[in-house]
């Protein structure tokens, strides 16, 4: 599938820049014309994404992520989050709704929402060097009458 474009961005693991992630695939995710249910579903997507870099990867000090964004010919978007961070040891188990190693103040259900608004999820994770975690959604034509 051919890319039409894209984007990479880079920033610190501050929980200030979680509503500039979700600001910056909402921009470009705009250029597909999406519905506003199918922006929120994939600004909500970024949002928890970057939410576990910050929370989970660098617990205790500042770190960096990065989110690529691409646009294929298709009208699909597909969104990476990466962190260099602590990793998940166990991937599957992470993914299963309510697990959770951020406390009691956690839900647990960010991977369960991630998968649920979004085509396509895949994370990958290594523990001590990072996770990577891929997300894709294909926008519908709007029908002119």
């Amino acid at each position: 599938m051919k890319v039409t474009n894209y984007i990479k961005i880079e920033f610190p693991s501050r929980s200030a820049n979680e509503a500039l992630a979700r600001n910056v695939v909402a921009c470009f995710a705009a250029q597909l014309d999406p519905t506003l249910q199918e922006l929120g579903d994939i600004k909500t997507s970024v949002s928890e994404a970057v939410t576990n870099s910050i929370v989970h990867a660098y617990p205790n000090d500042i770190g960096r992520i990065c989110m690529k964004c691409r646009l294929f010919e298709d009208r699909s978007i597909e969104i990476s989050v990466k962190d260099w961070g602590r990793g998940i040891k166990d991937v599957e188990k992470a993914m299963e709704p309510l697990y959770t190693t951020g406390g009691d103040d956690r839900s647990g259900m960010g991977f369960p929402i991630m998968e649920s608004f979004m085509d396509s999820l895949k994370v990958r994770s290594q523990p001590d060097k990072g996770t990577t975690v891929i997300m894709r959604k294909k926008i519908a034509r709007k029908i002119v009458k």
